[in-house]
């Protein structure tokens, strides 16, 4: 289990023991599009988000119901890439038929909650999945979350509050894979006549969710997943964006068209060189058993050297650099 509290924000919000590797690509695809899904699926991405939501017309919500639990029946245990659905938001009333049409004989590796305005939502989506697990038989928790926590004025201000209500509920914490956030849902529901500077920089109220998000990600010791780039043609903006976002410590983002595959998966994919230094660090604590301290390269390193390097590692898993 990830630490919690203090030693989350230590480590950046990763494990001490960093054994996972995160999501780097989350490509959303449409849940009624039989074309779209099948392209999907022969491309990069580490996860598709079949999408129940904003991407399909309300009249087609049956077909894109069962067209998903058609795929999710069809998956074998380790079949890449990984399958996640967006189910309808809490509020709309169309979440619990989401889950029971999709989960017949098959649950998603995890659902990506949107428009989430509060902790306890994410309490209840969690005690819905584990009644469905013991249906099906599985492990309880095996069905992870992502949440879409910045996608409401309400939502965004209830983020400070998510460890403290999450923290007293461990079983639906170890649940809980990772935050991303959202501009668009939000500029609509702010009124805003624009998400941007001239210069290309988030104003001040999107730039706030982003940190806010990232911030809480930290906090709960859960991936930071940052949130689409609309203009799938615009990749020299893609790129920025993700320098951006890896410097400031996401490590995954989400697509909506497989042609922003390659760069994201390349931006949050360490180099040899990265890779070679982390196992470097690694080796220099293993041989200073019990300390807090190592020594590399005639500089002294500390414990937050090591969570840097055990969290490049990490990430290096799906290119098997580590």
């Amino acid at each position: 289990m990830p630490p919690r509290g203090a030693d989350a924000e230590e480590a950046g919000g990763l494990s001490g023991a960093a054994q996972s590797a995160p999501l780097r690509s989350l490509l959303f695809v449409p849940g009624d599009s039989a074309a779209k899904q099948e392209k999907a699926l022969a491309a990069e991405a580490d996860a598709l988000i079949l999408d129940l939501e904003d991407s399909v017309d309300p009249a087609n919500l049956p077909a894109a119901r069962a067209r998903v639990a058609t795929l999710l029946a069809a998956r074998r245990a380790g079949d890449a890439p990984e399958l996640w659905v967006r189910v309808n938001s809490p509020a709309s009333g169309l979440m619990l038929p989401d889950l029971e049409a999709v989960s017949g004989t098959r649950l998603p590796a995890g659902l990506v909650l949107p428009k989430i305005s509060a902790a306890e939502e994410i309490l209840a989506a969690a005690a819905l999945l584990t009644g469905l697990e013991r249906r099906l038989g599985v492990a309880e928790g095996c069905t992870r979350l992502l949440i879409l926590g910045t996608e409401t004025p309400r939502g965004l201000l209830a983020l400070p509050h998510y460890p403290a209500v999450l923290e007293s509920a461990p079983a639906t914490l170890r649940r809980l894979a990772g935050l991303s956030w959202g501009a668009e849902d939000l500029s609509a529901a702010l009124g805003a006549l624009g998400k941007r500077e001239e210069g290309g920089a988030l104003t001040f109220t999107f730039q706030l969710a982003r940190s806010t998000c990232l911030l809480t990600a930290a906090a709960l010791g859960v991936q930071a997943i940052d949130g689409v780039h609309t203009d799938f043609r615009d990749t020299g903006s893609l790129e920025r964006e993700l320098a951006s976002a890896r410097r400031d410590g996401f490590t995954g983002k989400l697509a909506i068209h497989p042609d922003q595959l390659a760069a994201i998966n390349g931006a949050f994919t360490p180099s040899e060189a990265e890779c070679q230094h982390a196992r470097r660090v690694v080796a220099a604590f293993a041989a200073a058993p019990g300390t807090g301290v190592a020594s590399l390269d005639g500089q002294m390193i500390d414990r937050p050297h090591l969570v840097q390097a055990q969290r490049i590692l990490a990430a290096a898993q799906r290119k098997g650099r580590a």
